[in-house]
């Protein structure tokens, strides 16, 4: 059975100081630091899918996490992780295919803690997750089995960490 890792980024610190619309948020200077510092820490994997949400702020995180070292060859756009449930990010997940070990999802609070949540078995970096999951912060689960199965309380939560540039 194979051992499946999701890494789950909630995208950089985006500027309020713009007159567009919440999904045309650009990043702020600071989230464009710790993108980039996030780029250096997904440097360290093996990325075989990307899937990030359609907002300008979440697609500016993954250019400048690319800017930072991060690569993958196979980024996947989509509106529906923007104003995403957790079972739907779920069910964006288990999409994926079966022949793409580790995946990155970047998107937005609340769902992506409560999605972190949902599927880790509880531990001390779970309960840091629920205290706070700020702009940057990444969580790494893995998980045996196929996307299609994964569920609830059926991964470990690996790492935990905010990086900052």
């Amino acid at each position: 059975m194979a051992t499946k890792t999701l890494l789950v980024l909630r995208h950089a610190k985006s500027s309020w100081h713009t007159p567009d619309l919440d999904i045309r948020r650009p990043l702020a200077e600071r989230g464009v630091s710790d993108a980039r510092a996030s780029g250096a820490v997904l440097a360290g994997y093996d990325l075989d899918v990307v899937l990030c949400s359609s907002a300008t702020r979440a697609q500016q995180t993954w250019e400048n996490a690319v800017a930072g070292g991060a690569a993958c060859a196979d980024v996947r756009y989509t509106e529906a992780i923007y104003h995403a449930w957790t079972d739907e990010l779920l069910d964006e997940v288990r999409e994926l295919p079966e022949d793409a070990s580790t995946a990155l999802l970047i998107g937005h609070q609340p769902t992506l803690s409560d999605l972190v949540l949902t599927l880790a078995k509880p531990s001390a970096l779970t309960q840091a997750v629920a205290e706070r999951f700020p702009t940057s912060a990444l969580a790494v689960l893995t998980y045996r089995g196929g996307w299609r199965t994964l569920a609830a309380g059926k991964a470990e939560l690996q790492r935990y960490e905010i990086p900052r540039g």
